[in-house]
């Protein structure tokens, strides 16, 4: 006989249990409800439920403070156990005070069946006790990801672990760490891996263009709209959207997304129907989301939505050990592409590299090896090869910053651009990438700070 999941449900509504138990029996599930708060740890202890749907409002109090108090015994009797939020009355800020206290997700009433049985099937998947996975096998089901140290590894086992949900995943690191690529590879790794895999830089769009860039917009939404264009949201649809820079987004634009993500529904520009979508979010920052929030300029509700799953990729410098890897993997790639068969490495230059810090992680000794490629008359490439053209280690000591006051952040911005513009010779792609930006991202700091520029 087939072991169905069991789900307690926690809500006063009696024709609420009734509904959701029809639901989650028509889904598969083993259903059970209960009207009070007071009969949870009882029926918990005799029903095992592997999920509970709690309510967050009893009888007339509208206060939120019952389902709060319900969800703190729960917890602490129950510290594993998913507890997903049904908040009708209660505000999002309510949830979001849930989120703090251990719940796993929450959803308004009235809610999307659809939804509901995702957030249900999302949360026990990842729920499981976690198998046991050999480093080898990490690295082959995550091939195009080189790396075996053991903070790498750690890191491609919870995304291939939560690959196969719809879980909506925040990956932090520095910049240059790979953010992408785990991104990618959570993707590629899922039930949706044939469906659209989008990638959007929120840091390279302008607040203006946000709407139309995320949601489209219809022919005649606005003067340059001249054609319909899908929004990036739509070509996601039943597949995965790639938020990168989300720590970037303005905080005007911040509850539009929020809106979406939370209902799974948008407006195109121009039009007032709504269209519904299915795209699981993954997010990528190199900012402090919890420093943001704190500061008031990031969503607290955005920054609870986006982060039901935390992957944190260390930085090179943390993981030395990847770093010959790395360095083989490039040279073997280039030695193709510059039709240069006979070219190694030197294993001391091996060794002065693993040593070195790379503040700009894996961007950077990528960079560094290329040149170094390009440049080098040897068939060995040597440690002095690379120390003639390494910057890295020492750059902390070679910049010269002002004193505090003496210059605004912006100001000391506009210098930086202007300079690189000019080393350039006016290329934007190189000046973008020297800056470490994006195209886009530079256009709009072009036309902010109005500096002329000849392409």
């Amino acid at each position: 006989m087939e072991n169905k999941h069991k789900i307690l449900i926690i809500d006063d509504d009696r024709a609420v249990c009734s509904s959701i138990k029809l639901l989650l029996k028509k889904s598969g599930f083993n259903a059970l409800a209960i009207h009070h708060p007071r009969e949870a740890s009882e029926t918990i202890n005799s029903f095992r439920p592997e999920l509970i749907l709690l309510d967050m409002n009893f009888a007339i109090d509208t206060s939120g403070r019952q389902g709060m108090g319900a969800l703190k015994e729960i917890i602490a009797a129950h510290p594993q156990m998913p507890i997903i939020l049904m908040t009708g009355w209660a505000t999002v800020q309510l949830a979001v005070e849930g989120m703090k206290q251990g719940a796993k997700d929450f959803i308004a009433k009235p809610w999307d069946n659809k939804q509901m049985v995702s957030s249900i099937k999302t949360l026990l998947a990842l729920n499981k006790k976690e198998t046991t996975e050999t480093a080898e096998t990490k690295i082959k089901n995550f091939e195009h990801i080189i790396g075996k140290s053991a903070g790498l590894i750690d890191v491609l086992n919870l995304a291939k672990r939560v690959s196969k949900t719809n879980a909506s995943v925040l990956i932090l690191g520095e910049s240059g760490t790979g953010k992408e690529l785990i991104a990618e590879a959570i993707h590629y790794e899922s039930l949706r891996a044939d469906q659209p895999f989008v990638k959007v830089n929120l840091g390279g769009i302008s607040s203006s263009l946000f709407e139309s860039e995320m949601f489209g917009h219809k022919k005649g939404a606005f003067t340059d709209a001249v054609v319909d264009r899908k929004g990036r949201f739509e070509m996601a649809d039943t597949g995965t959207i790639f938020l990168d820079e989300i720590g970037d987004l303005e905080h005007s634009n911040q509850v539009k997304l929020l809106r979406v993500l939370q209902e799974q529904t948008f407006e195109v520009l121009g039009s007032s129907q709504a269209k519904k979508i299915n795209v699981r979010v993954v997010s990528a920052t190199n900012k402090n989301l919890e420093e943001m929030v704190a500061n008031d300029t990031f969503r607290e509700d955005l920054f609870y939505r986006i982060n039901l799953i935390k992957i944190t990729i260390p930085p090179l410098r943390e993981r030395r050990e990847d770093i010959p890897l790395l360095v083989n993997f490039y040279v073997e790639n280039l030695k193709e592409i510059y039709n240069n068969p006979e070219l190694t490495i030197d294993s001391k230059a091996l060794l002065w590299l693993e040593q070195q810090d790379f503040h700009g992680n894996i961007r950077q000794l990528k960079n560094l090896v290329e040149r170094v490629v390009l440049v080098s008359n040897n068939k060995t490439i040597t440690a002095e090869d690379f120390q003639t053209h390494y910057r890295g280690s020492l750059r902390g000591e070679k910049i010269n910053l002002p004193d505090v006051g003496e210059i605004s952040l912006e100001e000391m911005e506009v210098k930086m651009i202007k300079k690189a513009l000019a080393y350039h010779r006016n290329k934007i792609s190189a000046t973008a990438k020297s800056l470490g930006i994006t195209r886009s991202a530079l256009y709009r700091r072009l036309e902010k700070f109005n500096i002329p520029y000849d392409n």
